[in-house]
């Protein structure tokens, strides 16, 4: 019963993301691999899977890769191909690190040695 529904989700969700989507992995729900093949492939890239689900045709996993970091794999359907990987950690690193990256770059370009007092008013080397 369980799957009836799942399959039928399936089948009444595809077409509405097929017409609204660009990058949709088009194929036959008779061509698509099953979701064991779908966890091998996880299991022999050493990712640890939390959900699969289907987004614009494809299969997306979500889980971790081997160092940990938390990953979003986009998946052919069919072919299995990876199509697309996200490092979801990245983004926040980016914006965690985006600043201080910044004026670290700064300093160095300027030839500064980045001590406190050459940042702020000059630390009174004008005097």
């Amino acid at each position: 019963m369980r799957k009836t529904l799942a399959l039928l989700a399936l089948l009444v969700a595809a077409p509405a993301s097929v017409a609204l989507a660009d990058d949709d992995c088009f194929a036959l729900m008779a061509d698509w691999q099953p979701r064991d093949a779908l966890e091998q492939l996880a299991r022999d890239n050493g990712w640890i899977m939390r959900r699969i689900k289907i987004d614009d045709g494809c299969y997306e996993i979500r889980g971790t890769d081997g160092a940990g970091r938390e990953i979003e794999v986009k998946v052919h359907p069919a072919t299995l191909a990876v199509l697309e990987i996200e490092y979801d950690d990245d983004d926040e690193e980016h914006d965690d690190h985006e600043r201080p990256n910044d004026s670290e770059r700064g300093d160095s370009e300027r030839g500064d040695s980045g001590g406190d007092s050459e940042r702020g008013d000059g630390g009174g080397d004008h005097g």
